[in-house]
């Protein structure tokens, strides 16, 4: 591509042409995709509604949805068109990691951080240009897309995916005010909300895991012939992520809805009726709670979506204030301002994973965006920044947890000892404590003998600890040694005088050995 670009391009838009070529090349790649797909399930089929035209608009319109846009089913059995607003994630992944590898393809060599943005804005204008005649085509068809909210979400998720990829390639540009902060508060937010996510999964996979009988049951009820028992379980593998988002909502307090004004949460949290709505036949609807509530052994369940959220975003800030060297505020900060990323990134997950799926009882499905948002920033406020600063001290210790402990307690027991031992001499006069100390020190030196060999006559002294066993090496040492271990001569070679050793320049002169320079 690069060799076609410069040759057919014009000097100096070279890299503008390339930027734009890289976008269009990841939206083909994200809709070719989903057409094999599409394509295949339609050939499968036993009984197809219409022609390969049909199933390319089902294509076009899963494209858009996936990037957040709203479809509109107009053959419904009451005649009102029913809007289909739920995003399928799985789908979402997919045009969100070719954009991310578009980016870091146009910016491959590139070095200045202000460079970033300019070419997420023109990788983003490739991708949208195949969404224009994407959005007309599905018009014709059973499934259209809603043109309002196409042209409102496509380019928000476009350009945001585009600018974080920039940021993460090259970094915050210079008019940001402090972009080591920024940058050390987006890997701690992103990391909690992956960890907040992933606990969900795990919420969901048990429930599923708990109930696989009523599972499998929908599973089988939904379709007969095997190429629609693939499409339902692709179906359900595109909607495992929105499942562990609603879990993670279940967790953090606010819950889902499942549509007709019921309520799915630990707690009475919002309004809602708390019960639990009659469900269509799907293999992830078959694991919904019941209703609100559920007794201490739901609420220990549900409190590991929190606490892996705070944990991870503590353990990111502290951290990075520790490599660093930030103080005690700055790192609150960060944590404070990854707390609030943390929130923002749930809010928009559980915008895209909710939406309605038809008119009156299915008008709502999934959690509350607004309400997602704020439990997951609470959450990092009131509890990651505190285990933040925690841990960020507990790193900066000068001695582990078993020093810490023994000093403690020895000071402990030395202390106790001195309060408890009685002080001697004690309301006498300063001349009899004084007195009292000479014969105390007296006794002790009573009964030590002499050594005549040591200066002074006294025995040595215990050796204080720390204090090497052996004296330091002083002149002449190495020669005594060479001496002491330099073997005996025998036989003929006893009578004669040692040889002189030469002097070269790889053998160090030594007075002592050098024989040569006596007489």
């Amino acid at each position: 591509m690069r060799s076609l670009i410069q040759r057919f391009a014009p000097d100096g838009r070279i890299a503008r042409t390339r930027w734009l070529g890289e976008g269009l090349v990841a939206a083909g790649l994200g809709f070719g995709v989903l057409a094999v797909i599409g394509l295949v399930l339609w050939t499968t089929s036993p009984f197809p509604d219409s022609g390969a035209g049909g199933a390319l608009r089902v294509v076009a319109g899963l494209w858009l949805l996936a990037h957040g846009a709203e479809l509109v089913r107009a053959e419904t059995l009451s005649g009102v068109p029913a809007p289909i607003g739920l995003t399928p994630l799985l789908l979402t992944a997919l045009p969100c990691w070719l954009l991310h590898r578009a980016v870091r393809v146009a910016l491959i060599g590139a070095r200045d951080p202000a460079l970033g943005p300019r070419a997420a804005l023109w990788v983003s204008a490739g991708y949208l240009l195949p969404a224009v005649p994407a959005a007309l085509y599905t018009l014709g068809g059973p499934i259209g897309v809603h043109p309002p909210s196409a042209l409102l979400a496509m380019p928000l998720l476009t350009c945001a995916v585009a600018l974080a990829s920039a940021v993460s390639v090259l970094g915050w540009p210079a008019p940001w005010p402090d972009p080591y902060r920024l940058a050390a508060a987006g890997r701690a937010a992103v990391a909690a909300t992956a960890a907040v996510v992933g606990a969900g999964a795990l919420l969901a996979a048990g429930a599923l895991v708990l109930h696989a009988d009523a599972a499998q049951r929908t599973f089988g009820q939904l379709s007969g012939p095997w190429s629609g028992q693939i499409a339902v379980l692709l179906l359900g593998l595109a909607l495992a992520p929105n499942a562990a988002v609603w879990a993670a909502a279940y967790g953090l307090g606010p819950g889902f809805t499942l549509g007709a004004g019921s309520l799915l949460a630990p707690l009475p949290f919002g309004s809602g009726t708390g019960e639990g709505p009659r469900l269509p036949a799907f293999p992830l609807l078959a694991v919904a709670p019941g209703g609100t509530g559920g007794g201490w052994a739901v609420w220990a369940v549900a409190a590991v979506v929190p606490a892996a959220g705070i944990g991870v975003l503590a353990h990111f800030t502290a951290r990075g204030a520790v490599r660093s060297g930030s103080g005690p505020a700055a790192t609150a900060l960060t944590a404070l301002l990854a707390a609030v990323g943390c929130g923002v990134v749930l809010s928009a997950l559980a915008t895209l994973a909710g939406g309605p799926l038809g008119t009156a009882a299915l008008a709502e499905f999934g959690p509350d965006p607004l309400l997602t948002g704020a439990a997951g920033a609470a959450w990092g406020v009131l509890g990651g920044v505190p285990l933040a600063l925690a841990l960020r001290a507990w790193q900066l210790r000068t001695a582990g947890p078993w020093q810490l402990l023994t000093g403690r307690l020895w000071r402990w027991r030395a202390a106790r000892a001195e309060r408890l031992e009685p002080v001697p001499g004690a309301g006498q006069p300063p001349k009899a404590r004084r007195r009292w100390r000479r014969e105390r020190n007296r006794g002790r030196n009573r009964g030590r003998g002499t050594d005549p060999t040591r200066p002074g006559g006294r025995w040595p002294r215990r050796r204080r600890k720390g204090r090497p066993d052996i004296e330091p090496l002083g002149p002449g040492t190495i020669s005594r040694l060479r001496r002491l271990l330099r073997p005996e001569p025998s036989g003929a070679a006893a009578g004669q005088p040692p040889s002189a050793v030469p002097r070269t320049p790889d053998v160090p002169f030594d007075q002592e050995t050098d024989r040569s320079a006596r007489p």
